[in-house]
């Protein structure tokens, strides 16, 4: 029988510090729950105690304690980061600061469209309180009944309305945080002009925990469209998808929510690993779109789809399409493109690459990229995602009759190619997903030198004892 290796100890100084500091409950034990991480890269081996406060001034304590000490301390959300961002197995013994007891609405005004809400509040539960007062909060991802905002923030989450609202960092007007030495900075602000200086809540947002523990944050509310409709439509290339989405903007402006880029690959997929989701096609087409567009009152927002889709006939930029006759059909089209990412995991993707572009050279990208890793091996491709903004999810599987086994050890060299041929035409390797520590090499390989200079010196400034996060967006030293 083979002995399994010892868990992780703080030093007896430090626990006993903790325990003189805290309550009881904030202590936890190290379930799988805190240290997995989603994809399999890696978990957190090296995090010795998992804390769970419930109050900015109970993180402070902790991190006074380790910013004393030197610990490294992990902040994790609803742990639903694919770049193992939350994880940690360095050989120093770490804290994980879990922020699921912070889930208070502190502030909900309608009238202003303001929320103020604590970091471990659950997205789906945001989405609900916005909702009962008619507003909408709409930052929109496939985990949003497990993700927390803080982690959102954190990664600077984007989803599939950043079309029409942006980013999460679009949508937060002020934060609160802990610094690593434990000063507490209320920056909660509900003001929309202030120009007052840097702009310190950027750099919070976006910096995956390696600057401070996010404990609450002023979110961005908007006004519930009076009617909404969806609509699939089939075209024939990605490039006339790029001029459909041109004439549905002259047609809708800002109203478009969403604009989905769907590749035949992904339908086949869900067909054959998930034939009970209801396709909106019997023979799945190579390329279509997912439009969704939110109107004023008084317009008819399957009408205007069907007007567009009109007008796209004449023009031969569609071939086919479907508009949504209910809510219910509506939240059938969705879940086709909900499950894609599901369908993918049937099969089986070698690596699965989160990457933006501009818009109009996303066509040229598609073949070069897939020339790039078919000089591997004849590998089969899934692009899918946010065509509006740019940024798509290159996923790379073995090819017909082969497994992911045969290949997995080429993953490497195939997201090399990748972002080699990204980085070349003026792309990014993370759109929306974060750096954490899967992509720090590719941080060091492509990103400017002189960002990379200022970042480690921003690090530097607020972290100056290195225990935030160590290892996860700059390489440790």
């Amino acid at each position: 029988m083979t002995d399994q290796p010892a868990a992780p100890a703080l030093a007896p100084d430090v626990l006993d510090q903790l325990r003189a500091a805290l309550p009881e409950k904030v202590f936890r034990p190290l379930l799988p729950g805190y240290l997995a991480c989603l994809r399999g890269y890696g978990d957190s081996t090296g995090v010795a105690q998992v804390l769970s406060p419930e109050s900015a001034e109970q993180v402070s304590a902790i991190l006074k304690i380790a910013n004393a000490h030197g610990v490294p301390v992990i902040p994790h959300g609803g742990g639903t980061g694919l770049v193992s961002g939350h994880t940690y197995s360095g050989e120093m013994p770490a804290i994980l600061v879990s922020l699921e007891r912070m889930t208070a609405i502190r502030l909900l005004n309608a009238d202003e469209n303001v929320m103020i809400v604590e970091a471990g509040a659950i997205l789906e539960d945001i989405h609900t309180a916005a909702e009962e007062v008619g507003r909408i909060f709409p930052l929109a991802i496939a985990a949003k009944g497990s993700a927390r905002i803080g982690g959102n923030l954190s990664t600077n989450a984007g989803g599939v309305n950043v079309l029409r609202y942006g980013n999460t960092r679009d949508l937060c007007l002020g934060l609160e945080v802990v610094l690593p030495d434990g000063r507490i900075w209320n920056g909660l602000s509900r003001l929309r002009k202030d120009n007052t200086g840097y702009d310190l809540r950027d750099l919070f947002i976006g910096a995956e925990g390696t600057l401070g523990i996010i404990t609450a944050a002023s979110l961005k509310l908007f006004p519930k469209p009076a009617g909404e409709g969806v609509a699939y439509m089939v075209v024939d290339s990605p490039a006339t998808a790029i001029k459909l989405l041109s004439m549905a903007r002259d047609h809708m402006g800002e109203a478009i929510s969403a604009f989905e880029l769907i590749n035949g690959t992904g339908l086949r997929f869900m067909k054959a690993g998930l034939p009970d989701v209801r396709q909106p096609f019997d023979t799945p087409p190579d390329w279509c779109v997912l439009i969704e567009v939110g109107l004023a009152r008084g317009l008819v927002p399957s009408e205007a789809l069907e007007g567009l889709f009109a007008e796209a006939f004449e023009a031969g930029l569609v071939s086919d399409g479907l508009v949504a006759q209910s809510a219910g059909q509506a939240a059938e089209f969705w879940n086709v493109r909900e499950h894609i990412p599901v369908a993918n995991r049937t099969v089986g993707a070698i690596c699965s690459n989160d990457i933006s572009l501009p818009i109009d050279l996303i066509p040229d990208f598609l073949p070069r990229a897939q020339a790039a890793v078919n000089r591997i091996a004849p590998f089969r491709i899934n692009a899918f995602g946010h065509l509006g903004d740019g940024n798509l999810h290159f996923n790379v599987f073995a090819p017909e009759g082969r497994t992911k086994a045969e290949f997995v050890h080429l993953r490497e060299e195939i997201q090399t190619a990748v972002h080699d041929v990204l980085h070349e035409m003026g792309g990014s390797f993370s759109a929306e997903h974060g750096v954490g520590r899967l992509k720090v090499g590719d941080l060091e390989r492509y990103g400017d030198p002189v960002k990379l200079q200022m970042m480690r010196g921003i690090k530097d400034l607020f972290d100056p004892m290195g225990i935030m996060n160590p290892g996860a967006v700059l390489p440790k030293r």
